[in-house]
């Protein structure tokens, strides 16, 4: 059995998820909240859909047959605890495209019981967390006695209504950095200085997702992050008013940028950049290979980061991504 469910394939993001399946020859079903646009869609694809709510009774009869679920249905904090639960009592391996901080923390806590299960649990197998999870372990190596790890994630370009939701439940989470090891609250981190190639920026706290995956990908103690945002890619107001997302034209002219920083024990500092496709472009083909990979047999029980499972070079998979790695900086 090798069938991928793909969960929230109705939405933006999902549809391009779905359809990138058809082109990986995978064998798949598509699935979630709306069965009319589901039907439309499975029409397209040629592929058999299946309606229902995370919360639903019906949920584990829903999943009969399926051996990877790849959830695309934001806002995650509503749809990974039932999602992954539910995969533990199948024995499914779950991935998502989130960047929500506390659906990593919720896939750690549930680790041991997932490894119990058989289950592999890997949030983030898009634009973030798969570039700066495998960015960090590449920068990490380049560094003798790594201490101190700064992420910074340029945001360009209009987001996605499913994003713009999303992105609130990261900014509700509130301010944390990871010190000694441990999660803390930061509400007075201050904005910083990175620079993602073409001189620094200012960058502004947030707590994405890779202050989970970073630290076990790398084990540094101390990690920070940061974003950019450019073109007002943080909406406000009422978000259900926003377009579905950026089109192919937007996506095109909007590259996606990554940077990070590891400081050693010397106090030398070594910086490096992720350059590729737009986000939206990067997310359907990476998650996807990801879930082709998933299927074919490269899957570990518990809670797994993309670069540590499918190694160091994973984010470069996708056609037109790099790795720039500049001197080390002054002490």
């Amino acid at each position: 059995m090798s069938r991928l469910l793909i969960y929230g394939a109705a939405g933006y993001t999902g549809r391009m998820v779905a359809r990138q399946a058809r082109v990986a020859g995978l064998d798949f079903v598509i699935a979630g909240r709306d069965g009319t646009k589901l039907a439309g869609l499975a029409l397209e694809l040629g592929a058999p859909y299946r309606d229902f709510q995370v919360h639903a009774d019906n949920v584990d009869d829903a999943l009969q047959g399926i051996s990877v679920l790849l959830n695309c249905a934001g806002p995650f904090a509503h749809t990974a605890e039932p999602l992954m639960r539910a995969c533990i009592r199948a024995g499914i391996h779950y991935l998502d495209i989130t960047a929500e901080i506390n659906v990593y923390r919720l896939a750690e806590r549930l680790g041991s019981e997932a490894a119990k299960a058989g289950t592999m649990l890997m949030p983030g197998v898009g634009w973030d967390v798969v570039p700066t999870d495998c960015l960090a372990m590449h920068i990490t190596a380049r560094v003798a006695q790594p201490r101190s790890l700064r992420i910074a994630l340029q945001v360009a370009g209009s987001m996605s209504r499913g994003s713009a939701v999303s992105a609130g439940e990261i900014v509700g989470a509130g301010l944390m950095t990871r010190v000694a090891g441990a999660l803390v609250p930061s509400p007075d981190a201050q904005p910083e200085l990175f620079d993602f190639g073409q001189g620094p920026v200012v960058c502004a706290p947030l707590s994405f997702g890779d202050l989970v995956t970073a630290w076990h990908s790398t084990r540094i103690p101390d990690i920070s992050m940061f974003v950019n945002v450019t073109g007002g890619a943080f909406p406000e107001g009422d978000l259900s008013l926003l377009p579905d997302g950026p089109s192919a034209a937007d996506r095109e002219a909007e590259p996606a940028r990554a940077v990070a920083e590891v400081t050693g024990a010397d106090g030398a500092t070594v910086r490096a950049v992720i350059e590729t496709v737009n986000g939206y472009s990067y997310t359907p083909v990476i998650a996807v290979e990801a879930a082709r990979r998933t299927l074919g047999g490269e899957h570990s029980p518990g809670f797994k980061t993309p670069a540590r499972l499918f190694g160091v070079r994973f984010a470069e998979t996708v056609h037109g991504t790099k790795i720039i790695d500049f001197c080390e900086l002054p002490r």
